[in-house]
Parts: structure tokens; sequence; C-alpha cells
């Protein structure tokens, strides 16, 4: 009982971590119709930049988190209004070709720039576990499903109660609708992009302490968020949510009961499985289309 206990923290640990992912694909896709497979990059760069910050620079923890944050932000948004939007003409694929083209030179200019060292950031409680039992609980695992859940809920009450936020929600619903009624899509689209890279940017901040970043971690967490968003479905608000934590539940038992030589390989079994079993997500209803 205590290793499956210990597993299932193990589980929300990271599986809060795919969730974050996970909903800066969906708020990306439900405004746009994209995928956005630069989102782990967003990760990286805020993991990596607010610990080059704090460890070769010197500075304040606060102060490389806003700088991380910034830098990520502009990132997104560049990428949104200096490719995406002057290619709104191509198709869909080509556009996800050009967030992996974006993904791409995002890892050569991290390790061109920041360095291929591991980076990590300190613990932001004074001690480091506490045990519950003979469960074996690390405070910044505290802090990032907290975190998490402190992010989802302030993006939810954003995008249900303040007026920019059920903008977006209006243009996922009906684009053309929503243009007629005012609604700007390219800032609302922009918007969102900068939201999404926010997001990564704090998930990587929150989760380096543990899980150390280098340049190239944001392509399996790429994978894994993309896992939970589509075993969650795009179509609900908490379906990312709890599809990454699915995510990193299957990855946490699969490692302490299989091997954890086949961790990663378990996400992509899985992105297979849902997509021949439960394409809309499983969490997903069933739409009906009056004709």
């Amino acid at each position: 009982m205590t290793t499956i206990l210990q597993l299932i923290v193990s589980g929300l640990t990271v599986g809060a971590i795919y969730a974050l992912v996970a909903v800066g694909f969906t708020l990306i896709y439900r405004a746009s119709g994209i995928f956005n497979f630069a989102q782990g990059e967003f990760f990286m760069l805020g993991g990596m930049l607010a610990g080059i910050g704090v460890a070769s620079y010197g500075l304040p923890y606060p102060v490389a988190a806003l700088l991380a944050c910034a830098i990520t932000v502009t990132f997104g948004l560049a990428l949104f209004l200096f490719g995406i939007n002057q290619a709104r003409s191509a198709s869909p694929i080509q556009l996800l070709i050009l967030t992996i083209g974006a993904s791409l030179l995002a890892r050569g200019l991290a390790s061109a720039i920041l360095g291929k060292d591991f980076v990590r950031l300190p613990q932001l409680m004074p001690w480091d576990v506490w045990r519950v039992g003979g469960v074996v609980i690390q405070t910044q695992a505290l802090v990032i499903i907290l975190g998490a859940f402190l992010i989802v809920s302030v993006m939810g009450f954003f995008l249900s109660r303040a007026l920019t936020g059920k903008a977006i929600v209006a243009i996922a619903a009906n684009t053309v609708g929503a243009q007629l009624m005012g609604i700007n899509r390219v800032a609302v689209v922009s918007l969102c992009f900068a939201l999404s890279a926010l997001i990564g940017a704090l998930g990587g901040i929150l989760a380096t302490p543990i899980t150390l970043t280098s340049y190239d971690t944001g392509v399996m967490l790429a994978i894994k968020g993309f896992t939970g968003a589509m075993l969650g479905g795009t179509g609900k608000p908490y379906g990312p949510v709890l599809g990454g934590l699915l995510v990193g539940l299957l990855e946490a038992f699969g490692a302490g009961f299989i091997s954890s030589v086949y961790k990663d390989a378990l996400a992509l079994v899985v992105l297979l499985l849902v997509f021949a079993l439960f394409p809309q997500g499983i969490f997903a209803s069933r739409s009906v289309e009056r004709v």
C-alpha cells in the first residue's frame, strides 16, 4: 500500500506538469484550430532562463522568474505574429509543421545561448521532504501540484468572468460570429499564445527545482502534454487537466510495476490508443449537429 501511495504522489506531481502543458495546447487550439508543438519549449525556456538567472547572474528568485516569463511570452507572441499569422492562409498541417520548426529554432537557440547543461532552481520551501507514514513527499512536489491547481483555477476564472476571457471563449465557439460582433480575432489569438507561453514558463519554473531542465526537455513534454490534451479532450475545460494527471499516473505506475525504461514510450502507446478508441477524448460529450 505504501508503494501505491508513493506512486500516486509521484504520478500527480508529473501529471500536474503535463496538465499545464495540455492546458496550453488546448487554449491555443480552441482559439485558432492549431496544435502548437512549441508548447514544450515554453516550459523549457521558463525553467532554463530562471535557473540561469539565479545561478549564473545572482538575480533574486522573483526577478529571474519575471524575466523568464517575459522572454517566454515574447517568444510566444513572436511565434504567432511573425509566423502563424503571416501564414494564416496555409493549411493546418503546414501550420503544425511551422510550430515544429519554431520548436527546433527555440531548442537550437537555447543550446547555443544558454548551454547544454542541466539547469536547476532552488526549492521554494526551506525544508525538503515530508514523511506521512511511509510515504515521502517532496515539498516542491506539493508546490507543483498546488501551483498547477492555482494556475488552472485563475485561468478558468479569467475565461468565465473577465470580458477578455469571454472574448476568447466566443472565438473558440464561433470565430465568424465573434468577428461579426466586433471581436478582433488576431488580438484574441495573440493573447492566447501569450497566456499559453506564460503557463508554460510558470510550469517550468515550478518543476525545475526537482526535475532539472535542459535545452531538449521540451520535446517529451510536448508529446506528453499533447497526449494529456487528447486523452481528456479539448471540448471540456477540465478535460486536459484530467488527461494530464492520468498520463502522469500511468507513467508512474508503469515505471513502478513494469520498468522506468519504458515510461516515455508509455505516453506514445496511450496516444495511439486514444486516437484509435477515443478520438474525441474520454471526457468529450457527444455532439449533435442539426441539419
